[in-house]
């Protein structure tokens, strides 16, 4: 009896102690939530542009045909399930519109500080809705990077209507945990990954000897750093295992640990954001890390007229003891199911079945996610060039905006925008064609001369209308060498 009142006693004090308020993380919390809405300000005006020649009724993939063939293989209450998306109201054009504007909104509302948690809450809802959409277009790790944060986020907003530092509440510590484990598996599957893939050239450390060059949209800056010589490639694939796989531990540690993560990982993201480009994963991955910090931290970095900005948050109340046990039920599925995928990263082949039953549950709302790029890196480069005709002998080139074509074409900054037709291309070029029925429907919209799709690219050689002919070719492409590169210049 004694040891099941002890037992009770120490359970409630862990409850206790995770949904109390932690008032040591007051400015990270201001400044990631204001970090996420710029993200999720560019993820949306990114897509805003683009939508409905991706998946618009006149687009690559319309969504309605795929909602349509989703409510014929799974008739009943279960396909919304399976595919959650608002567009099951409409799947016009107007409707994919107003989810893209709507989440312009939002975002703004949560940097002003204005209802974070409805915002944060409205802003999932509408980014689910459009990743669920989007199909292989929105199937990439920062679409789902970014739903898992701004769902955790909720969990961290301040429980306010109206901005200001005074109005706020402390978070639980539950929520901090919470985004700490997800920067902790974000870094560290990333990097095991590489290790358990069985990929050669991450053991060897020469993985960075293809990467600039085969990546899928190339900066100029990764044109040099491909210059320079293997063995700064192989040192640099060696911190990169000790940012991603030893780095994670130390949130674990003291405050100069966790602030020595922090620049480790942020160090690695300005880096990869230097040489490739990645849509908004590294500033996702930067906002992440700055919730490391603690606020005597970022008072001994901030200029001292920002500090006043941010008073003495002691004395802030607590969120609501009943919200912060809804907070901790909540977080149950998430960490069982991330825990069981970092164990299967470690581990491959090793399984919970109940647990991967709560996975395949909670997968359509993409919000528990496994992390880990270029577990297998691509050696070889290859483009598709797409070309029109009128009479079956003289070929034009369809130029797209980002990717590699021309030859005389640099390779330019295009980040944090996503160019997800570009971006698919290089996917496209990994397969045979018959593994892609997308890029098929790509050329039949071109054969249309659909506008929608045609602004996706940069050029149309067809102005005036479509090609009776097109065409797909497959061409490998290399990096010109210093030498090469001189006598163009040259030239």
């Amino acid at each position: 009896m004694l040891s099941t009142l002890a037992d009770q006693s120490t359970l409630g004090s862990w409850v206790t102690w995770l949904t109390g308020g932690t008032p040591d993380f007051m400015i990270s919390r201001w400044i990631f939530l204001r970090l996420l809405g710029v993200i999720s300000l560019i993820a949306f005006v990114s897509l805003s542009v683009q939508i409905t020649g991706l998946v618009g009724s006149n687009g690559i993939l319309p969504v309605g045909s795929f909602l349509q063939a989703v409510k014929s293989a799974i008739p009943g209450i279960d396909r919304f399930r399976v595919a959650p998306t608002l567009l099951w109201l409409s799947s016009s054009d107007a409707m994919l519109t107003i989810l893209c504007a709507l989440g312009v909104i939002f975002s703004i509302t949560l940097i002003l500080g204005i209802a974070p948690s409805i915002s944060l809450l409205i802003l999932w809802i509408l980014y689910l809705s459009l990743v669920v959409a989007g199909q292989e277009f929105l199937s990439f790790q920062w679409d789902i990077l970014l739903l898992e944060t701004l769902l955790l986020a909720i969990f961290v907003a301040p429980q306010s209507l109206f901005p200001g530092f005074l109005r706020e509440t402390m978070m639980p510590r539950i929520a901090l945990l919470l985004l700490w484990w997800l920067l902790f598996r974000l870094m560290f599957e990333s990097g095991v990954v590489k290790l358990t893939s069985g990929d050669s050239s991450w053991k060897d450390l020469t993985a960075l000897h293809y990467h600039y060059e085969t990546q899928p949209l190339p900066t100029w800056i990764g044109w040099y750093v491909h210059q320079l010589p293997d063995l700064f490639g192989r040192f640099s694939v060696f911190l990169m295992y000790v940012v991603e796989i030893v780095f994670p531990f130390l949130i674990l540690g003291s405050p100069t640990l966790r602030a020595i993560a922090c620049a480790g990982f942020i160090v690695l993201q300005v880096l990869i954001f230097l040489t490739g480009n990645y849509t908004f994963f590294n500033l996702l991955s930067i906002a992440l890390s700055l919730l490391l910090l603690d606020d005597a931290q970022w008072r001994a970095i901030l200029p001292h007229r920002l500090q006043s900005f941010f008073p003495v948050s002691s004395t802030l109340p607590s969120m609501p003891f009943a919200l912060g046990i809804l907070f901790c039920i909540l977080a149950i599925p998430i960490l069982l199911v991330t825990a069981n995928q970092i164990l299967e990263t470690v581990l491959p082949g090793v399984s919970f079945p109940p647990i991967d039953t709560l996975d395949s549950l909670l997968s359509p709302l993409r919000s528990a996610n496994s992390y880990g790029l270029f577990r297998v890196m691509t050696r070889e480069r290859d483009e598709i060039v797409v070309e029109g005709s009128e009479d079956g002998q003289h070929w034009f080139p369809y130029e797209f905006r980002w990717k590699p074509g021309a030859l005389d074409r640099v390779p330019a900054f295009v980040e944090p925008h996503q160019p997800r037709l570009d971006w698919q291309m290089w996917f496209a070029a990994l397969s045979p064609y018959e593994a892609n029925p997308w890029f098929q429907n790509f050329l039949v919209r071109l054969l249309q001369g659909s506008p929608d799709v045609l602004s996706l690219l940069a050029s149309n050689p067809f102005p005036d209308h479509p090609p009776r002919f097109i065409r797909a070719e497959l061409f490998r492409y290399h990096f010109t060498t210093l030498g090469e590169h001189r006598e163009t210049i040259c030239e």
